[in-house]
């Protein structure tokens, strides 16, 4: 007897754990305990020499210390400021806020025309498959980047969204298993359509006869065709070579033994999204991913490169021409970019498809990435653990002071408790982040596409921040489909 899709599958609502913001004591970090420890020894130092005299001379610093232990800005505590502006600082007076190509004096061969610290990337084109895999030396991973496509989730029945879900989950936990997969992106970004879908179909499809329909619908395609948008999605797949030591040495050792070690977490990775149900169109070949680093950099250039095959399809040319970054946006070639982070998920219970409204924002040209960092189950256990102590201890020493008991401190702890039951039953444990990326061609259109980014986070129940002072860093991570880290 046939049975009924949704009761077999009932879509089931998901909850994300949330984000830690536990100290070492008490809920402060290091640099707060730091300057409360400076206010309080020149406070009772003061005491001590000089009474009420003392006390008050020395009030500027214990003043100021206490002040920037507590008082918050941006999200953040002042004191937490103080590291990031200090690198700011160096960074400005270093001249590293500027990128200009050496048209003369060309790249090394092998390596990517990125700036910043992304210049010490370089590519391997797989003998077997073709891909293109990229090695971070500094990071000692090596990456290839898939291309997949899928129907619209959101237009699917609830029993088929929850076994695409479930399938999903297969493919992480694949991940998770290995042990040697450093990270999984997946992104999701929005291009300017060139318009060349719609032709091809025509000619395939149409009866250009010279009739008055034939001739309003050709010239409609090429006016409404390059005006559109069209969503493209990856997966990077990140092999951590430091894990993978034995098995890269077993296969030849360097980068053709690392090749060869990522190809079977290649097949692995195609085989379980094949299960899911989601289709691969082949892992990305130089070109390929040329373009994507090219169109990222210049999203004027995007729908010309697509038009013509042939053109900008080399590594070693496919940067940017000039970057300047500022403290809450960078610039490069034809765009202004600004890069959100996703800092709190959803706090409620939320149903797959939750991210529609910042997937389907119209108009933006932006790009999701969601990077996925397997942890190991030994290691995950140990976080966890650390994790519950100290949770526990510090409940007990505000108990201890008569402090009263914080809910969200309850929370994370069920949290905890909660990933610590999923691990013990053999789930894997992996660690998510979410970045936007959002491009405009001026500064003004940035900022709009910025706010609308934002309202569609807030529709997703989700909280984002603008990421400041390091914005090119940042793009790196969010827009290129790399595996890299900020």
């Amino acid at each position: 007897m046939a049975t009924n899709s949704a009761a077999e599958y009932p879509l089931h609502p998901v909850q994300f754990s949330r984000l830690t913001k536990r100290g070492i004591m008490l809920g402060l970090s290091l640099s707060q305990l730091i300057v409360l420890g400076i206010a309080v020894l020149t406070l009772v130092a003061a005491l001590y020499v000089g009474g009420g005299m003392a006390l008050a001379w020395t009030s500027p610093v214990w003043g100021t210390s206490a002040l920037l232990a507590v008082v918050p800005s941006g999200g953040r505590k002042v004191i937490e400021w103080v590291p990031i502006l200090a690198r700011w600082t160096i960074r400005v007076y270093g001249g590293q806020l500027l990128f200009r190509t050496r048209i003369i004096k060309p790249r090394p061969a092998g390596t990517l025309a990125l700036p910043g610290d992304a210049a010490a990337l370089r590519e391997w084109e797989d003998p077997e498959t073709g891909a293109a895999m990229i090695h971070d030396p500094h990071a000692q991973t090596l990456t290839a980047i898939l291309g997949v496509s899928h129907p619209a989730f959101v237009l699917l029945d609830p029993g088929e969204q929850q076994r695409r879900v479930s399938g999903w989950g297969r493919v992480l936990a694949a991940a998770c298993r290995s042990g040697r997969i450093a990270r999984i992106q997946v992104s999701e970004r929005t291009l300017p359509d060139s318009g060349t879908g719609l032709a091809e179909w025509w000619r395939a499809h149409g009866v250009d006869d010279g009739s008055w329909a034939a001739t309003t619908y050709r010239e409609l395609i090429d006016r409404a065709g390059p005006a559109g948008e069209r969503h493209a999605t990856t997966i990077s797949l990140a092999l951590d070579m430091k894990a993978a030591t034995r098995q890269i040495r077993t296969a030849g050792g360097g980068i053709r033994g690392a090749a060869a070690v990522l190809r079977q977490d290649m097949t692995t990775l195609t085989t379980a999204l094949r299960a899911a149900e989601l289709t691969s169109t082949g892992w990305l070949t130089p070109g390929e991913v040329a373009v994507i680093l090219r169109s990222a950099y210049d999203p004027a250039a995007a729908a010309s490169l697509e038009r013509h095959g042939a053109l900008g399809r080399d590594l070693a040319t496919a940067g940017p021409v000039a970057v300047t970054e500022t403290w809450e946006r960078l610039r490069s070639d034809s765009a202004f970019h600004a890069v959100l982070w996703i800092s709190e998920w959803p706090r409620s219970q939320v149903f797959p498809g939750f991210l529609a409204p910042l997937v389907l924002s119209n108009g933006v040209l932006r790009t999701l990435a969601l990077h996925y960092t397997p942890v190991r189950a030994d290691q995950a256990a140990r976080d966890l653990r650390k994790k519950k102590t100290e949770l526990i201890s510090d409940a007990a020493q505000r108990r201890k002071i008569g402090q009263v008991e914080d809910a969200s401190a309850s929370a994370e702890l069920d949290d905890v408790l909660q990933q610590e039951a999923d691990l013990t039953a053999g789930h894997g444990v992996l660690r998510v982040s979410g970045l936007v990326s959002v491009s405009a061609p001026t500064a003004d259109e940035l900022d709009a596409a910025v706010s609308a980014i934002e309202q569609a986070a807030i529709q997703a129940s989700c909280e984002t921040r603008r990421l400041v002072g390091q914005q090119a860093q940042a793009f790196t991570v969010a827009a290129l489909p790399l595996c890299r880290n900020v």
